[in-house]
């Protein structure tokens, strides 16, 4: 009965003193990229959006979200640096491969509006 108290109390105390250094160690991760920003970084904000870096001071950061459009940020609303890599890319690519008529997944997409009342209604 006497040692159940303290190793109770060790129980409680170890996970929570665990549970703070890692989320210590993961501030200071999301600090050191948020330093470490850089002019054409592609970046996602804390909101969502996607952008690229075009101008950076020490609190704020200019993303173009689309052409000619450019917007400013805190830094501490940057959430990751993307990191483009090949297999986006094919993906893209493979999704606007063409069929055996010639035509696109885009041109599959659009129908005409007869098309659309045939595929409808019921025979």
């Amino acid at each position: 009965m006497e040692l159940l108290f303290p190793l109770l109390l060790v129980a409680l105390l170890v996970p929570m003193f665990l549970g703070v250094r890692r989320q210590k160690r993961e501030a200071a991760k999301v600090t050191e990229m948020q330093d470490s920003l850089k002019a054409g970084d592609q970046v996602i904000t804390t909101s969502g959006l996607y952008g690229t870096v075009v101008d950076l001071d020490d609190t704020t950061v200019d993303l173009e979200i689309a052409e000619e459009v450019v917007t400013t940020w805190l830094r501490a609303a940057i959430r990751e640096v993307r990191v483009e890599t090949e297999t986006e890319t094919e993906t893209v690519t493979d999704a606007i491969d063409t069929d055996s008529t010639g035509a696109t997944a885009v041109d599959a997409i659009e129908e005409s509006t007869e098309q659309t009342q045939t595929r409808l209604t019921k025979d």
